[in-house]
């Protein structure tokens, strides 16, 4: 446990949940064009995945930026390991290297 809940709070969600997507908005209302271009990705990948709305929280928002050292959001997590951003994730897919990563670390998709 570290001095931050928050903190804490994303540890959970990342070690709980092979796949979560820290975006604006659920994966069914996306409140941004990149939280919907990324949760659309993992959609038509058939990847089941754990949407946390950081626009409910803004301490969480805020923590999520300093957790992994990125400045924007979406922020996609699999298996532990941030994958990045929403063009990181969108340019991963269309070369077919995010199939490759679900593939490699054991992430059913329903494809």
């Amino acid at each position: 446990m570290s001095d931050h809940p928050k903190h804490d709070e994303i540890q959970r969600e990342i070690d709980d949940n092979d796949v979560v997507l820290f975006m604006k908005g659920s994966p069914m209302m996306p409140q941004c064009g990149f939280s919907a271009a990324v949760s659309q990705v993992l959609t038509v990948l058939g990847v089941k995945f754990k949407g946390v709305d950081v626009l409910a929280d803004p301490e969480l928002r805020d923590e999520i930026k300093n957790f992994s050292n990125w400045p924007t959001i979406p922020q996609l997590y699999v298996k532990g390991e941030f994958l990045g951003g929403c063009d990181i994730v969108r340019e991963m897919y269309e070369t077919g290297e995010l199939k490759k990563v679900f593939d490699e670390k054991g992430v059913q998709l329903a494809n």
